[in-house]
């Protein structure tokens, strides 16, 4: 599935970029996020035991943005994930299916879901997969509504997700890493910190070695994933947390694991308990 391009100096030549020809985008010290003036999430934590020996502070993504962008979060009517999160409420209780079922009949009111995504991705019921959000929705509407599954990075998923992910708002991230998961965080871990594509680039590389640098116009940052679902600028559109990774892999230049796909999965996992304690943002704005 990688490509791996075993030239050494094409991957010397671009960490140079990184380290010394990149200027610096360190983390704004001193900004708070406080969403509409009254809800105040975490953008910055002492670091968990999956990073306690690689980084000093744990930042959000969002103290990384320029402060346009910044301010497009603090405010839900100048958000433009917004609008898709409203879709994602009217889905939420549309009849859907052979068994005349919409999300409420079973969860009620979308609040029920406070909370769900602080734990994503987890073990599902059964213990023998692990699973993402994604995977959740989609069971519950084949398995309950009678429904046609939606594809990973389809507007609908994307918009009940993004929905989903509202109701968590400010509340710290705390994924389970024991028992089942346990080897699903060392494989997700192993594959953080491998070199992929003709560049021989590991996500480490960028987001732990050179967070706070910028390259070419954009920042890196400690690649945390509170923030998703987020409204990606570039795209001007909602962007899932496995699109974001295939977008990643793709910059090394090598043909990517699909959205939703195992090893995708397990890189959540571990990506998630990297930025334990960190808000749920639901729904951030990145450029």
């Amino acid at each position: 599935m990688r490509l791996p391009y075993r030239s050494k100096l094409a991957a010397a030549s671009v960490l140079a970029v990184l380290a010394a020809g990149a200027a610096f985008a360190d983390p704004v010290p001193d900004a708070e996020l406080v969403v509409n003036e009254e809800i105040e999430l975490v953008t910055r934590v002492a670091p968990g035991p999956a990073v306690a020996d690689v980084l000093t502070e744990v930042y959000s993504g969002w103290l990384y943005r320029e402060s346009e962008t910044r301010a497009m979060q603090m405010d839900d009517f100048d958000n433009p994930a917004m609008v898709f999160v409203d879709q994602g409420l009217d889905m939420w209780d549309t009849v859907d299916g052979t068994e005349g079922k919409s999300c409420a009949s079973c969860h009620e009111g979308i609040e029920s879901m406070k909370g769900v995504r602080t734990s994503m991705p987890k073990m599902n019921g059964a213990a023998t997969d692990l699973w993402s959000l994604e995977n959740f929705v989609n069971d519950c509407r084949t398995e309950r509504m009678g429904a046609e599954a939606w594809k990973w990075n389809s507007n609908d998923m994307k918009n009940m997700t993004s929905a989903i992910s509202l109701q968590s708002r400010g509340e710290p991230m705390k994924v389970s890493v024991e028992g089942a998961a346990a080897d699903w965080w060392e494989r997700g871990k192993e594959i953080y910190y491998t070199r992929y594509g003709q560049l021989e680039l590991a996500c480490a590389n960028c987001h732990e070695a050179n967070a706070g640098y910028m390259i070419r116009a954009d920042h890196l940052s400690q690649g945390q994933i509170n923030g998703f679902p987020t409204y990606r600028l570039k795209d001007a559109g909602v962007v899932s947390i496995h699109q974001r990774f295939v977008g990643c892999v793709r910059d090394t230049r090598a043909e990517t694991f699909a959205a939703g796909s195992e090893e995708f999965r397990a890189l959540e996992l571990y990506v998630a308990s990297r930025g334990e304690g960190l808000s749920i943002e639901g729904v951030s704005v990145r450029p």
